[in-house]
């Protein structure tokens, strides 16, 4: 099935004591093309199209040999990872629980627990060379109250990556309608060869999400802090 293939709509079977907004996300989630191709292809969630897209333009995985998954529940991105760099190895973590995926290693806790960012550089027995942050925080529903959950996420995820990759390494987060906020730009500018930013295609087109993709980091000659 190609992602552009159209298919009737469907409806649920009952929306009886559903929320308006818990009847709109499952009605959408049944017609989403991407959903549907995930599930035929046995990925795990139509996140897994966002990295092939992100792969795709700007080379991610070639290469790639230790690579981190930051918010990998339920475990799509280092599927991809997985499939399109058998050899590298592969650590995540998540609050959530995440089912195993062979050949990764996954850690149920907080990435912003103090002793997060040594546990999974112990797993992979050396610098990564490539960090993946597909984090974002539970919303609230206040619009900058969500934004600034979500940064924060952000924020520590860049100062890892700043702190542990390798030379030449990658970062990719997810940031929102915007981009990423101008300290963190600058940061990420300072650190790395090209920065720049991407909607993929398989991202909702109403969704606010963008991912920053910062290649060539260029050491840790001056450590910063976010």
């Amino acid at each position: 099935m190609s992602r552009s293939d159209k298919n009737p709509h469907e409806r649920l079977k009952t929306a009886k004591g559903r929320s308006a907004s818990s009847v709109r996300w499952l009605s959408r989630q049944l017609n989403d093309p991407y959903v549907k191709q995930a599930r035929a292809e046995g990925w795990r969630s139509r996140a897994a199209f966002k990295l092939i897209d992100l792969d795709e333009k700007f080379t991610l995985l070639r290469n790639a040999k230790r690579v981190v998954d930051l918010g990998i529940a339920p475990g799509g991105w280092s599927q991809v990872v997985r499939k399109k760099a058998s050899a590298a190895k592969i650590v995540g973590i998540d609050l959530l629980p995440t089912e195993p995926i062979e050949g990764v290693t996954i850690f149920q806790m907080d990435f912003m627990a103090d002793e997060a960012p040594q546990a999974l550089c112990d797993a992979l027995d050396g610098p990564p060379d490539l960090v993946l942050s597909d984090m974002a925080a539970n919303t609230v529903g206040h619009k900058q109250t969500d934004h600034l959950r979500t940064m924060g996420l952000v924020e520590t995820a860049v100062d890892f990556a700043v702190q542990t990759l390798s030379p030449g390494g990658a970062f990719v987060a997810k940031v929102f309608a915007g981009g990423t906020d101008a300290e963190l730009l600058s940061i990420l500018k300072k650190n790395f060869t090209t920065v720049k930013h991407a909607k993929p295609p398989s991202s909702r087109k109403d969704s606010s999400e963008w991912y920053v993709i910062a290649q060539g980091f260029k050491g840790r000659a001056e450590p910063d802090s976010v």
